[in-house]
């Protein structure tokens, strides 16, 4: 499972960096005004994307993996190209309904300059869309090469630096946008590529549809995803009507980027995790499921807390790297969303365990119950606190859909997330906090402050992890992503990945439910 994860916390530590450096070339360059327009129409396009994929990035990922283990080629065919066709049109027509609608949405947004920023995400849409579904469709072969190397380093990377090459030439936010398009057409081709690349290896057979199953699974699994992606975007599209201004929004969007790097750990393990959890719960293994849940919070919660401890530390610090002095006024919002992160990473991956067990809907309620509480905790707080209110309604949502899963998971399979090892993590990290904390206080200057207090929070956070000592499983995982024959093993392994059909029968017919949505 260690070796599995490696490849995908690789690639989620690029794609967090590049979309980090994306924001901090814009408000260095921009302005902060300009990073609140990107922000939003950002959040369009992630929300149209969802709508248009419909829940089959789930479903593909797991019908696939399904007819892969019945010998099924023409399945196989089928649910592909079935998958492929109705997303590529839905999102086409929604793309034209953007793009002739984006002067009225600017207006509703309070800043007509946003109408050609949603028209160039419209020509985007597609392309992403497209995207998305065709790597899905690949990580149903249980690889995750492509999903990594394409969606997670290549799109990033390369928007990176069409962005800062647009910025470079004086091509201001539109530039920024047409590197937005130019990389999502690029990645949308080489995904196709790599799809077609495995299905070469897929016997020649006719292709047969079987539209039933999947729509039934992928709608639920539509219905979760919108719900999350709208819980982390709908703050900002909320702020936009209630007309606070592009250049609040973007101190928003700084802070609540700051925070998902905090958290980026969550996402690859959930990735790692999931189809082990869909294993061990298929055979009623319950302690080994009860186990392998509380291993993967201990690493999350332990891999997060000193980007955790420097953010509560030094929120005023890290905002002023990124954008100058105007952000320093969101420190408040960092700290605030910070804490609501704090509770999802400990919680680790319950909402994948209820996903890997067959309860996606029960996931599904959560995460709408989720949405619906922020949304009426926005229209509450912003009209009176702004950005604040705004992270308020946020970190309370997300604490307390964190909290409902995690009961839910005791009933389930009466698994807590708490571990020794996690205990040991909170004992360094207040260790680590009072360390900051002191440098802070004693240190003039906010860039010494922040350089010597970011070293000093790493040296005493891993010093007394070491003096606290490691558990069984952290040392087994340290030897086998170390280990050069361990690596080699990994190779060997990767052959049950079900490069052709027939291979990990068993294996990917207990991977029941796809790909995990939400934490």
């Amino acid at each position: 499972m260690a070796r599995g994860g490696v490849l995908n916390l690789a690639g989620a530590v690029l794609s967090q960096a590049a979309l980090f450096l994306v924001m901090l070339l814009l408000a260095r360059v921009l302005g902060v005004r300009e990073v609140g327009r990107y922000a939003q129409v950002y959040a369009v396009l992630s929300l149209l994307g969802l709508l248009s994929l419909s829940g089959f990035r789930a479903g593909l990922t797991r019908f696939v993996a399904v007819h892969l283990a019945d010998d099924d080629p023409a399945a196989i065919r089928g649910t592909i190209r079935l998958g492929l066709v109705i997303s590529a049109a839905a999102s086409t027509v929604i793309a034209f309904g953007l793009a002739v609608g984006a002067p009225w949405l600017a207006r509703a947004l309070h800043d007509p300059q946003l109408t050609g920023g949603l028209r160039l995400v419209a020509l985007a849409l597609p392309a992403a869309t497209v995207c998305e579904a065709a790597l899905a469709a690949t990580r149903g072969w249980r690889r995750q090469r492509a999903y990594a190397l394409i969606g997670q380093v290549y799109e990033p990377v390369t928007r990176l630096l069409l962005t800062a090459l647009a910025l470079f030439v004086g091509a201001g936010l539109t530039g920024a946008f047409w590197a937005l398009v130019v990389a999502s057409w690029s990645a949308a081709g080489l995904a196709l590529v790599a799809l077609a690349r495995m299905l070469g290896r897929v016997p020649a057979a006719r292709p047969v549809y079987r539209p039933g199953e999947l729509f039934r699974f992928s709608t639920v699994s539509w219905v979760s995803s919108i719900s999350s992606t709208g819980l982390i975007w709908v703050d900002a599209l909320l702020l936009g009507f209630f007309d606070y201004g592009a250049d609040k929004i973007g101190v928003y969007h700084v802070a609540t980027r700051l925070v998902t790097v905090a958290v980026f750990v969550l996402a690859p393990i959930n990735a790692s995790f999931g189809p082990y959890l869909a294993h061990l719960y298929h055979q009623e293994r319950w302690d080994e499921v009860r186990r392998i849940y509380a291993v993967a919070t201990g690493w999350v919660v332990r891999l997060s807390l000193p980007a955790f401890v420097a953010l509560l530390v030094f929120p005023e610090q890290l905002l002023r790297l990124i954008g100058g002095p105007g952000l320093a006024g969101g420190a408040a919002v960092t700290i605030v969303l910070a804490l609501g992160q704090l509770v999802n990473a400990a919680t680790g991956p319950c909402g994948t365990l209820l996903n890997m067990s067959g309860r996606v809907s029960v996931n599904m309620f959560d995460n709408l119950a989720a949405l619906l509480l922020n949304i009426l905790l926005n229209l509450w707080l912003i009209p009176a606190h702004g950005i604040l209110g705004a992270a308020v309604a946020w970190a309370i949502s997300l604490a307390v859909v964190n909290v409902a899963r995690v009961w839910q998971v005791r009933v389930l399979v009466r698994a807590v997330p708490v571990t020794v090892g996690m205990v040991k993590g909170l004992g360094a990290a207040l260790l680590a906090l009072a360390a900051g904390f002191g440098v802070r206080s004693l240190v003039p200057g906010w860039g010494a402050q922040l350089v010597l207090g970011l070293v000093t929070i790493v040296v005493v956070y891993l010093g007394a992890v070491l003096a606290l000592g490691l558990s069984r499983e952290d040392v087994m995982v340290l030897r086998s992503v170390t280990r050069r024959g361990a690596r080699r093993s990994a190779g060997g392994a990767g052959r049950g990945d079900a490069t052709s059909v027939g291979a990990g029968r068993s294996a990917a017919a207990t991977d029941h439910t796809g790909a995990g949505v939400g934490s």
